[in-house]
């Protein structure tokens, strides 16, 4: 695909069911490709890779009910239901997902649900709701301890050991804190998306999963998991990347998106 001059995005907020998003749009005749961010931060998490993305595709990105810039929900909700309310309210048919962390797991849900409205998944260190966690690694039992005292300093040095293991730098921070913050603003409105891990054999679009050599090494075998079940997926390895891989390596994860979304 040719690259085209970028235009400045549209910011809207998004009338959700029970409450509202933030969302940014780039318009244009590019292929529309849909960013979803990690659990551990918002849609910021982007920015390095933005200007590459939109000038060649129509980049929409949004941020999940209580992160960065959308308001905390007010009712129960699922994210895959918001997912697929905002491509609805943008006029989107079909799109080009990359999800990271959880948002991998609500691009795999959309592309299990309604795989007519995906062209591609490009999944960064994705995590699925269903997956068969370990619930002995100590970072389960932390983060639970942590966030029944309502500890956000302890959350917050647990984000920065556990997710930012290449460098505890000012966006590194400012992500973790992000997803600090919106785990309380979430209350218990937030839901489960739709059981996928078991599933993962019946999507059919072209699919890759990307993981940061420092990353977590419970999260760097659900990653092998999930490539390893996706027929015709493969895993990369992005070296010197812990789990916030946008911010670690921007150009690359930019051109292993345009390889694998023409």
């Amino acid at each position: 695909m040719a690259l085209r001059a970028t235009m400045p995005a549209m910011e809207l907020i998004i009338p959700v069911d029970g409450g509202e998003v933030w969302a940014e749009d780039t318009g244009g005749n590019g292929l529309p490709l849909v960013l979803l961010h990690p659990g551990w931060g918002d849609s910021a998490i982007w920015d390095p890779m933005l200007r590459r993305l939109a000038a060649r595709y129509r980049v929409i990105r949004f941020d999940m009910r209580g992160y960065g810039r959308s308001p905390a929900p007010t009712a129960p909700f699922i994210y895959l239901g918001d997912l697929v309310t905002v491509l609805d309210r943008l006029g989107v048919r079909q799109a080009a997902l990359v999800g990271h962390s959880a948002g991998g797991g609500t691009a795999i849900g959309l592309a299990l649900a309604q795989p007519d409205r995906v062209s591609a998944l490009v999944l960064m260190a994705p995590g699925l709701q269903d997956y068969p966690w370990p619930e002995d690694d100590p970072y389960v039992k932390e983060f639970d301890d942590l966030f029944a005292a309502g500890d956000r300093d302890g959350l917050m040095q647990l984000g920065l050991r556990t997710w930012a293991a290449a460098s505890a730098d000012p966006a590194a921070r400012e992500q973790i804190a992000s997803g600090v913050a919106a785990f309380f603003a979430l209350g218990d409105y937030e839901l489960p998306d739709p059981p996928g891990y078991l599933r993962l054999g019946e999507i059919g679009v072209p699919s890759v999963v990307a993981i940061g050599d420092l990353d977590y090494a419970m999260v760097r075998e659900c990653a092998r998991h999930i490539a390893g079940r996706i027929p015709g997926s493969s895993l990369v390895v992005v070296p010197g990347a812990d789990h916030l891989l946008p911010l670690r390596a921007p150009a690359l994860l930019a051109e292993l998106i345009a390889e694998r979304v023409p």
